[in-house]
């Protein structure tokens, strides 16, 4: 299997594996083997999975391409991804959505920054990415390989709430109640101030440097200018 069937599949198999083993496989597989090794089952799954949908991607054909969106949705998206790279720099710093085997992580008292936008900064900085490449690049290859990381981003973001619920009960249920799944859904509601939703400087200066480094990959891997370099090109 080759070429665009071998990416679907991967890409199926990447992220179903990852959403099952993640959610609902995981208690009764973990009550069968135990923590540790389900972490290793887990592990290598998740390697092997990821393997093949990067390898299947980079060999994916570049055609066909439906659309090139035009030069003014490019940059809306510019700043669309610079929000993301705010968001998965914010999400990488007292972020008690993430993975924490003391099952006690530190949650704030009220939320600021990215994790006053939503509980979910990093989930929502790649379901941006998938939704701004769908938009801006109509290739069949970017078209799974978007889908596969914006589902994966976004149905993971629920499934993670319904976890951390079962683990942290009331815990987790307060932080829900001071904070929004969907981006400034807090503020627009009125529970959150939309100051408190402006990250610090380090955060900021964080997602600037992902947002040039990540934004600059485009060329060096071969494909379209993006993001501010576009505009730096058309002086």
């Amino acid at each position: 299997m080759h070429g665009l069937p071998n990416l679907a599949a991967g890409s199926i198999a990447f992220v179903g594996s990852h959403l099952a083993l993640s959610h609902p496989l995981r208690p009764a597989l973990t009550a069968r083997l135990g923590e540790a090794r389900f972490t290793i089952v887990y592990s290598i799954v998740a390697a092997i999975t990821l393997t093949w949908f990067v390898m299947a991607a980079a060999a994916a054909p570049a055609a066909p391409l439906w659309w090139v969106a035009a030069p003014g949705i490019w940059d809306l998206a510019t700043l669309v991804m610079l929000l993301a790279a705010i968001l998965l720099a914010g999400s990488l710093v007292g972020n008690p959505a993430m993975v924490d085997p003391t099952l006690h992580p530190n949650i704030p008292a009220a939320p600021r920054g990215v994790l006053a936008i939503t509980r979910h900064p990093m989930m929502w900085a790649f379901t941006l990415w998938a939704i701004v490449h769908v938009v801006l690049w109509g290739s069949a290859a970017n078209l799974i390989v978007s889908a596969a990381i914006g589902i994966l981003a976004f149905f993971g973001a629920r499934a993670q709430d319904g976890k951390k619920l079962r683990l942290l009960g009331p815990a987790w249920q307060g932080w829900q109640a001071k904070t929004s799944f969907w981006p400034f859904g807090a503020q627009i509601a009125g529970r959150s101030p939309w100051r408190a939703a402006v990250p610090n400087a380090a955060i900021l200066l964080g997602g600037v440097v992902i947002w040039l480094v990540a934004t600059g990959a485009h060329q060096w891997a071969g494909g379209p200018v993006a993001g501010p370099w576009r505009w730096i090109g058309q002086h």
